[in-house]
This record gives structure tokens, C-alpha cells and sequence, in this order.
């Protein structure tokens, strides 16, 4: 694999773009548009909307990375299994996972969805961390994509895709809870924890835990993941959704919240991931606990949601490149050993 399409040049497409060229690949990106600013690699305009466009350019490359909204992610995903090369995306969609799952059954490349931050990064972590036991109780994931000095009673920012948030806001969650797999609603399981001193509130929205139910059922009595916010910001949100009924108005929801929550350059992305389990017959705990902030990546200040989901799928697409992970079927998170993953060039990023 050394022909990568990348499309999509938001913030993390054209990130993941550059750190995708500095780790030696040849790339060619593609937007609706052509971007203003200069990369060194090549960049196309595409109607990205368009089967026969999207299929013209996949003709020529071994991967593609999709850096789309979700709704566009599973035509690329069709186009890339016909073309018989590796797919990558960031999604975090429940449906469009289980049909790119589909899809890999009889896939000639690697089908590889949900290699974000969460789901990606975070279950990486919370796999890492269940091996570490002889039997595994409990493994609780929490993500938080936030402003560093948030203002308001939102207390928020939209430095992700509006309708990313109000998907996962809105969509049951997946869960094992004793032992028993089921869904639950969003925006609820409420608690409190404190990173640094911050506190924080965290509660169920979904996609977040990937496909580890399917691995974990049976060998793990309880898995979760929830979204940390700063506190009050579940009930502002349970208030816009569901007493003002703009579960009904997705589209115009997510207009809504980024024209009164535009992003920020300074933001912050805390990953809590905590896994109990019984090792040599004695019961303790083991937890990953981090704060992440912009820094410098491909030359340029990026913020921290960007680089933290922009790292995660580059360092991936580095490991199949390498042989470190199989080069045909679905790859499921969990199956990404966190050692191997941090000592790519782009993963070492997350160990600073």
C-alpha cells in the first residue's frame, strides 16, 4: 500500500492528509472545493456526492480514506470494496459500520471503519487494558472533545461535525451490562469524574464503543462508553432535543448549535478509559488517564480534536502498510495491539 486518496479537506482530512505524506505515502486528496492554502501533495475539486467520480478516482489508488460526514461514508466504503482496494474512515454510525462489515466478507483490501478518536483510539485502550486481566469485570470508556475555557450554560464548542454530535446525541447506545448486551438511551447513566482537577460530567451517546460488544460479550460482564462534558451540559442538551423537539429537526439542530457554539483553536481532549478485573486471584483496577492539547503537527498548529482523530486512522493505515495488522477482511479496533500502535511515527504522537 503506498497510494492513499484522501477525501475530505476539513480540519482532520487535511491533516490526516499531510501526516499521511510525512509518513511516506504518495497521496492525492479531494474536496468539493479547492482548498486556498498550499499542501504538498496533490489536491483535486470532486463532486464527492458522485458514484461515477468517486469510482473514477478510486481506479488508481491501493486506499482510500474517507473524511466525510457519516451519510456519504458507505457509498465510498461500496466503491472501494468494487475497486478491490483498503478502506479507512472515521465514522462513528452504528448502521453504516455493521453494512461496511457486510462488505468485508467478500472484500479483496481491508475494510476499515471507526478509526477516529472514539470509536478508535479509545477502544485501542480499553482492549490494552482488558488483557491485562486474568477475567475483566468492568471496562468504562469516556471521551471529551472540549473548549479550554468554555463560556455559557452549554458550556461547548462545535469543533466536530454538528451532525456527528447530534447523531451520537439521539441514537441508542450499545452496551454489555451484567453480562447481557443491550441498548440504551442516550444522554443518560449520569456521573461525575475528575481529570487534573476538572470537573466533569460523562453519559451514554453512542458509536463510541466500536464493535467491542461483539468481542467482549461473554468474556467482559460490563462495558460502556460515555461523552465527558463540562457539567450542565447533558440537561441544556436533553432540554434543545427533547422539550423543544428538535430530535424532529435534525438537520436544522445541528445548524442551530454550531451558529451559537462556532469552534475554537483552544480546545482540549481528555481520554478516561478504566478497566477492573481479578489478575493472579487479586481484584485492582487499571486506568489510562490523559489530557491532550493543540500542538504542532505536519508543521502546523492543530487543534486537539484534530490531530488526536487525524493521528489515530494515520497511524493505523501505517500499521497494515507495515504488516502489523491484516491487509484483507474487517478490522475491528480491538484487534489493534496499543504498544504497536504508539510506536508508529504518527501514533508516537499520542505518547508525548
Amino acid at each position: 500500500m503506498n497510494n492513499i486518496a484522501v477525501l475530505g479537506l476539513g480540519k482532520v482530512g487535511a491533516l490526516a492528509a499531510a501526516l499521511l505524506h510525512d509518513s511516506g505515502f504518495e497521496v492525492k486528496a479531494y474536496d468539493q472545493n479547492l482548498p486556498a492554502e498550499d499542501f504538498p501533495f496533490a489536491v483535486d475539486a470532486l463532486d464527492l456526492g458522485n458514484g461515477e467520480s468517486i469510482i473514477t478516482v478510486l481506479a488508481g489508488v491501493d486506499a482510500v480514506l474517507s473524511c466525510l460526514p457519516f451519510q456519504l461514508n458507505l457509498a465510498i466504503a461500496t466503491a472501494a470494496h468494487a475497486a478491490g482496494i483498503h478502506y479507512f474512515d472515521l465514522t462513528e454510525d452504528v448502521a453504516t459500520t455493521n453494512s461496511i462489515l457486510e462488505l468485508s466478507k467478500t472484500s479483496k483490501g481491508l475494510m476499515a471503519p471507526q478509526c477516529g478518536l472514539a470509536p478508535g483510539f479509545a477502544g485501542i485502550v480499553g482492549a490494552s487494558l482488558i488483557t491485562q486481566f486474568d477475567s475483566c469485570r468492568s471496562c468504562r470508556m469516556r471521551v471529551g472533545a472540549l473548549p479550554q475555557n468554555p463560556t455559557g450554560l452549554m458550556g461547548y464548542a462545535f469543533n466536530w461535525s454538528p451532525a456527528g454530535v447530534v447523531n451520537e446525541y439521539l441514537n441508542d447506545c450499545e452496551v454489555i451490562e451484567d453480562g447481557e448486551r443491550k441498548w440504551v438511551s442516550p444522554m443518560e447513566w449520569h456521573e461525575t469524574i475528575y481529570i487534573d482537577g476538572v470537573k466533569l460530567e460523562a453519559f451514554t451517546t453512542s458509536g463510541g464503543l466500536g464493535t467491542m460488544c461483539d468481542t467482549y460479550l461473554g468474556r467482559v460482564e460490563n462495558i460502556d462508553y460515555k461523552t465527558m462534558r463540562y457539567p450542565g451540559h447533558m440537561a441544556m442538551m436533553n432540554f434543545f432535543f427533547h422539550e423543544l423537539l428538535m430530535r424532529e429537526r435534525r438537520e436544522q439542530a445541528g445548524e442551530i448549535l454550531i451558529n451559537a457554539k462556532p469552534p475554537v483553536d483552544d480546545d482540549v481532549v481528555y481520554v478516561h478509559v478504566a478497566a477492573e478485573g481479578v489478575k493472579n486471584g487479586n481484584l485492582s483496577r487499571k486506568e489510562f488517564v490523559k489530557t491532550y492539547r493543540p500542538i504542532v503537527a505536519a508543521g502546523k498548529l492543530s487543534t486537539a480534536i484534530a490531530w488526536t482523530t487525524s493521528a489515530s486512522v494515520v497511524a493505523v493505515i501505517e500499521m497494515v502498510r507495515d504488516g502489523t495488522l491484516p491487509n484483507q477482511g474487517f478490522l475491528k479496533q480491538e484487534q489493534i495491539p496499543l504498544d504497536d500502535f504508539l510506536t508508529t511515527t504518527t501514533g508516537s504522537l499520542y505518547a508525548g
